[in-house]
């Protein structure tokens, strides 16, 4: 991410990204989804191949306005990607909602979905771009420590690019919502909080044993309990 929250520009809804249900859950502040994409670490890109709809989860990128996807060049399911539009999700779960009847058990989540046309890169500094917006989201402080790409594993690799235009993001942050008449009853209602962690890094079985952990993965798990949050 290279740019401040504040200065984002409001989602502009269309008839495939305007909530039917629920509507006053939704977020109209293009920080909302930047906030959504930044937290996560995987999506599901839904693509139709051979006339049938198929989810993918797969790994990410943001740099602004635009979601970076990568993948085998031998990937059926990228090129299916590129043949008609496609669907982006990322969902947060934030905890189990309890209620006193059945009905209104729901979860607390945090969840984004674009819609658009991913394009296809291939200038070679656009390419390393996107890759580099890929493995900085995953793993911040990791394109400048390792090997570049070689040329051969770049032919190798396809690069997709999805503009973030036509998006919509979608909360619930709440208690239960149960019924008044259920609201006497001596049933235990709540929530119960979810969240992501990293714990200790393990190293490579053939690493060598001078070599130290490096300050980026230490700075990304500062405790065995430091949940996994977005990059401000």
């Amino acid at each position: 991410m290279t740019e401040s929250r504040a200065a984002r520009t409001p989602l502009s809804p269309t008839s495939r990204s305007t909530l039917t249900r629920y509507r006053d859950r939704a977020a109209a502040d293009r920080g909302a989804l930047d906030a959504v994409l930044d937290d996560g670490l995987i999506c599901h890109l839904g693509v139709l191949l051979h006339g049938a709809p198929v989810v993918l989860p797969t790994t990410y990128g943001r740099d602004g306005d635009t979601l970076y996807l990568h993948g085998s060049t031998g990937a059926g399911n990228l090129r299916a990607a590129l043949a008609e539009p496609v669907s982006v999700a990322v969902t947060h779960l934030d905890g189990i909602v309890y209620a006193r009847s059945a009905m209104h058990f729901s979860m607390n989540y945090r969840s984004a979905v674009i819609h658009g046309r991913a394009v296809e890169l291939t200038d070679r500094e656009e390419r390393l771009h996107g890759l580099r917006a890929v493995v900085e989201h995953a793993a911040p402080g990791s394109w400048d420590y390792v090997r570049p790409p070689t040329n051969k594993e770049l032919a190798a690799t396809m690069v997709l690019a999805l503009d973030l235009t036509e998006a919509s993001v979608k909360t619930r942050a709440a208690g239960p919502s149960d019924d008044p008449a259920d609201l006497g009853s001596d049933v235990w209602a709540g929530v119960l909080p979810v969240r992501q962690v990293f714990e200790k890094p393990v190293p490579a079985a053939d690493l060598a044993s001078d070599i130290d952990l490096p300050e980026h993965v230490r700075a990304r798990v500062s405790s065995a309990s430091a949940p996994v949050r977005a990059r401000s």
